[in-house]
Parts: structure tokens; C-alpha cells; sequence
């Protein structure tokens, strides 16, 4: 399917591609592929991008953005600013010429932002296509109003597997009947000592166990949903419950575990196994030193495990007067060389195939192998209103309720949250 999608994009996008093409040669000087007339982007003096308020973010953008203007000539103007606060700040700034030209999300929130129109689509060529892997095009590739068009160059990659203290397992599970076993023969509750552990109300991580046996959230194609085809109560999604059921009940996973209570006891040498993404490395680095390992999502029903997800990209600004150039900076920080600078600089996964590639460490090199089996999370904007019922859903069954009641009770309830929200028409 993700081979299919590429050709897809790759059709939608030949018509512009080809104007590109039969437009005036690019203008050494000012280096932008020039606008929709066909004429040479003027160059800017400066270009305003809006930077996560992260310190190691931050830090490698400088080094990044600085390159790009000994290059161009152009300044590049970095404003703090939170990833979460960006989008309803830009509504109100991008219509008074106040906000960026390149702004930072997460693919998730693709949906809203196209809604809102404050977004411009931006146009890849082919070898700039291929320079990221196909999950994170998948991601960032958004059909609206039956237009089909990539609204962001990815940025950063991530996904989730398996951590484990190397102390207290030699070897990660390799199938998820190897983690039950660990679960049930290295757990002493009484002592909070624990095989394994895992939040027992929490879709993102454990939505795995249901997706692996045919359950799905959406039907129809990545950034392209059919959002009242819901299969989160179907056959599959019934018996993957029954396997996420039986990590719970007496002597297994307390049904009140939380996320503060797994990283303690686990940065405390008390658990075997946790699921978690390339955020808690650093911290569960420094708690277990040479003894911390990780290993992709142990295989279920006998197939590589489907994992969310998740893609934050540079986004080009609706209101932008430079789109093009905007664009252009996008690109350059995407590259090869400076997402292997990002990566070690910031900790964050590179989407840049080639640099993904380059990675030696073992540990964020098994995250590139399970971002192999990993599809990107729903990015439709009435994936909101999938989040509560399911994750109560998933408590539910934790506490040993019947799992088709549970599934179809909570199937009821996103249909009539997405409903209420004007979602399904």
C-alpha cells in the first residue's frame, strides 16, 4: 500500500512538477523555483520560522538556519515558540502579516490545520520525494475537498517498542507470548518487581495488540479516511482484546499502573520490560547506563507489529509572502547532512532516509527497524473524538469486562462524539 500511495502522489504531483519544468531557468541569485506564474521567487530578506520550545531544538536549528544563510544571504529569524500553541496563534497572527513563513507540527494535527487554511501545500519533485522514507510521506499527504497534497516536509520521526534492563532479561521478548511469560514468571507485585509493565489505558501504545489482528481506526487510505468505516469492534479487534486482556488480573499488571509509575520502578531496576518511544531514552540512559537495551514491539499473530507513527514537519504558512523560499529552508534543513547534525544535536529520530540509515547507535537503530512496521497515526481531525471512549474502553477490559460489550459500547460513543462534533455527514 505504501508503494501504491507513492505512485499515487507521484501522479498527483506530475502536473506541477511539469510546469516546473517548462518555467524560465532558476535564477542562480536568488535560488527559489519561483512561483505559480513561473517567474523567479524575489528573494527575501529574511525568513521567520517558528521553533518548538525545546533547548536541544533549538539549539540545532540555530546551527542549521545559520548555514542556510551563509548560503543564500537571507536571515533567518527563529522565534520560540510551544509545537501546541502554534496553530491558534498562527490564526491570529498569519491574517495581520505577523506570523512565519515555516511554522512545526505534528502530522496528527494535519487535519485542523487544512480545515482552518493555514497551511499552503507545498510541491516535491521526485528526488526530494525519495529523500524521506515512505511513512513519513505517507504522513504529511492530506485529501481535502477531494485534493490530494503533501502540507509539510518531514522533519522528525518517531515510534515505540520495547525497552529492557539487560540486569533483569538477557534477551528482549521476541513475540508478545514471550512477554506474557516474562510478565508472568519475573513479577512479584507484592515487591513492585514486575516482568513487564504497561499503561493499561492508553490506545497509542496498545493499540498494537488489536490492530495486528485486523482492527483499524479509519477505513479507506492514509490522509484519505472514510470516517464511518470504524473497525475498532470488529472480529479482530474482539480477539486482539481478549490477548491485551490477559496481561491483566491477579499477580499480572496492576490495573492502576500509570506512566510516572512505570519510569520509576523502571529507572529503579524494578521491571523487566516497558513500552516506550526515543523521549525516554535519555532518561532511562542515564538511570540504567550499559544495561538498558531496546528491541522492536515483540511480534503478534505471528507478524511484525503495526506501531503508530508519529511525524512533525515544517509546515509553509498560508499567509507566507515567500512561500517558495520558505519551502526552499525547509528542504535545506531536511537534508542528509543537517538531519544527521539534528539528530545528534536534538535526540530526535530523522525522517531523511539516508541519514536515518547512518544511525550506529543500537538502540535508536532498532527504532529505525520498527518504524518499518509502523503506519502513521490518523491524521483526520475526528481522531479526537476516538481517544477517550478507547482509552476507557481499554480500562475496561483491564478490569475483566466482556471484551465485544466493551469494544461496541465504545464504538457507539466515538460514533456519537464524531456526530456531535459535526464530523460525519
Amino acid at each position: 500500500m505504501k508503494k501504491n500511495l507513492r505512485f499515487l502522489l507521484i501522479a498527483i504531483l506530475g502536473l506541477s512538477i511539469l510546469l516546473v519544468a517548462c518555467a524560465p531557468e532558476r535564477d542562480e541569485e536568488a535560488g527559489s523555483e519561483g512561483d505559480s506564474s513561473g517567474e523567479a521567487a524575489e528573494k527575501p530578506d529574511e525568513l521567520v520560522i517558528w521553533v518548538n520550545d525545546q533547548e536541544e531544538q533549538i539549539e540545532a536549528i540555530e546551527n542549521i538556519t545559520q548555514k542556510f544563510e551563509e548560503q543564500e544571504g537571507i536571515q533567518v529569524k527563529l522565534e520560540t515558540k510551544s509545537m501546541l500553541d502554534q496553530m491558534q496563534e498562527l490564526s491570529l497572527a498569519g491574517p495581520e502579516g505577523n506570523g512565519p513563513d515555516l511554522f512545526f507540527q505534528p502530522h496528527d494535527r494535519i487535519g485542523n490545520i487544512v480545515a482552518q487554511g493555514l497551511a499552503e501545500p507545498v510541491d516535491l519533485t521526485h528526488e526530494q520525494l525519495n529523500e524521506y522514507v515512505d511513512t513519513a510521506v505517507e504522513a504529511v499527504t492530506y485529501t481535502y475537498d477531494g485534493n490530494t497534497n503533501i502540507y509539510g516536509i518531514p522533519a522528525v520521526i518517531e515510534t515505540y517498542g520495547i525497552f529492557y534492563n539487560k540486569a533483569l532479561q538477557e534477551e528482549a521478548p521476541e513475540t508478545i507470548e514471550d512477554l506474557l511469560t516474562v510478565l508472568e514468571e519475573n513479577s512479584n507485585p507484592s515487591e513492585d518487581q514486575f516482568g513487564f509493565l504497561m499503561r493499561p489505558n492508553d490506545l497509542y501504545f496498545n493499540f498494537p495488540f488489536f490492530k495486528n489482528y485486523g482492527a483499524y481506526i479509519f477505513g479507506g487510505d492514509t490522509g484519505n479516511y472514510d470516517i464511518e468505516d470504524i473497525g475498532l469492534a470488529n472480529e479482530g479487534a474482539i480477539e486482539g482484546a481478549e490477548l491485551y486482556q490477559s496481561f491483566f488480573g491477579e499477580g499480572k499488571i496492576p490495573t492502576s499502573t500509570t506512566g510516572d509509575v512505570i519510569d520509576g520502578l523502571f529507572t529503579e531496576g524494578k521491571v523487566g520490560s516497558v513500552i516506550s518511544g526515543p523521549w525516554s531514552v535519555p532518561g532511562y540512559k542515564e538511570a540504567l547506563g550499559e544495561d538498558l537495551g531496546f528491541a522492536p514491539f515483540p511480534m503478534i499473530n505471528d507478524q511484525p507489529t503495526e506501531t503508530f507513527v508519529g511525524v512533525k514537519s515544517w509546515m509553509v504558512s498560508y499567509y507566507s509572502e515567500n512561500k517558495e523560499w520558505a519551502k526552499d529552508l525547509a528542504v535545506f534543513m531536511t537534508n542528509e547532512e543537517n538531519q544527521g547534525e539534528y539528530f545528534e544535536i536534538a535526540g530526535e529520530l530523522p525522517p531523511n532516509a539516508k541519514a536515518l540509515s547512518n544511525i550506529e547507535d543500537p538502540i535508536y537503530a532498532a527504532f529505525a527497524e520498527q518504524i518499518e512496521h509502523g503506519f502513521p497515526m490518523p491524521s483526520a481531525p475526528e481522531m479526537a473524538q476516538v481517544w477517550e471512549p478507547m482509552n476507557n474502553a481499554l480500562q475496561f477490559l483491564a478490569e475483566g469486562e466482556d471484551p465485544k460489550t466493551v469494544l461496541e459500547e465504545a464504538l457507539e460513543q466515538v460514533q456519537t462524539n464524531i456526530d456531535a462534533s459535526g464530523g460525519s455527514n
